[in-house]
């Protein structure tokens, strides 16, 4: 059987798991798992149809100036010549971008870490059909009282986060719909309390072995898991009693998401 070559995103909000997920994959020595690139977030239609060769050169030109991609090291002239041969769309540029990384590196296959990369499932899955996304979803009492440990929220924050929780659940139940065989929801506390069996399905989903590389990142992250969850606080009544404040917070995200979809698309 080929190797399975189509790239993988980890989505989901902050603290629910997407940053162990990577370390423990990235452990396998054909993967190239990047984070904090930001391609989807900041360059996802902002430039209008890349079809147009003055805002693919727009483009291009924000992309080789943009530090956040250092770690691509992307060339720009090679990028223009890859898609030369075929559509020119944003999933394919960021695409392209990644792949010339990964094989610079001498990794087989890409994938990327990045919040809310679930908004972006259609446009990836169009040009990807073999990509497989991994949507880490963490309990919403647990992911608050890991958000504000060592600080208490501020106001309207509890409500800002309550909304974007909420969205990011709505798109795990459509995403799983529309792209059954290529998206999976995976529980962060399956992968804290279950790690080993976890992520041997998961390596099953994307279609790699499960290595020793990985098996020894598993029995670091199991130790660690088990470390964070002794020193988690009890999520108090209060910290998810959601007053005034926290309904304009919630309002406020809602309507810009629906201003960021309504630009992107999305």
């Amino acid at each position: 059987m080929s190797p399975a070559t189509g790239p993988i995103f980890i989505g989901g909000l902050s603290s629910s798991g997407k940053t162990p997920l990577r370390i423990v994959l990235s452990a396998h020595p054909d993967l190239s798992l990047t984070r904090k690139t930001y391609l989807w977030d900041r360059y996802y239609g902002r430039y209008g149809d890349l079809r147009d060769p003055g805002a693919l050169d727009r483009c291009l030109r924000a992309l080789g100036a943009d530090p956040s991609l250092a770690s691509l090291q992307p060339d720009v002239d090679a990028v223009r010549g890859e898609l030369a041969g075929g559509p020119s769309t944003y999933a394919r540029l960021f695409g392209v971008l990644h792949r010339q990384a990964a094989a610079r590196s001498g990794k087989r296959r890409w994938g990327e870490q990045l919040g809310f990369v679930e908004r972006y499932a259609d446009p990836i899955f169009a040009d990807f059909p073999d990509a497989r996304m991994i949507h880490m979803l963490r309990d919403t009492r647990d992911r608050m009282a890991s958000l504000f440990r060592e600080h208490r929220p501020r106001p309207g924050q509890r409500g800002w986060e309550t909304a974007k929780w909420r969205r990011s659940a709505e798109l795990a139940a459509r995403n799983q719909l529309h792209h059954a065989d290529g998206y999976r929801v995976v529980a962060y506390e399956a992968l804290m309390d279950d790690t080993e069996a976890t992520v041997r399905a998961l390596c099953a989903f994307v279609g790699e072995e499960y290595v020793p590389g990985i098996d020894d990142a598993v029995r670091a992250l199991a130790r660690g898991g088990a470390t964070a969850r002794s020193m988690m606080p009890c999520p108090g009544a209060d910290l998810h009693r959601r007053g005034a404040a926290d309904r304009v917070g919630m309002t406020a995200w809602r309507v810009l998401e629906q201003r960021r979809s309504a630009r992107v698309g999305g």
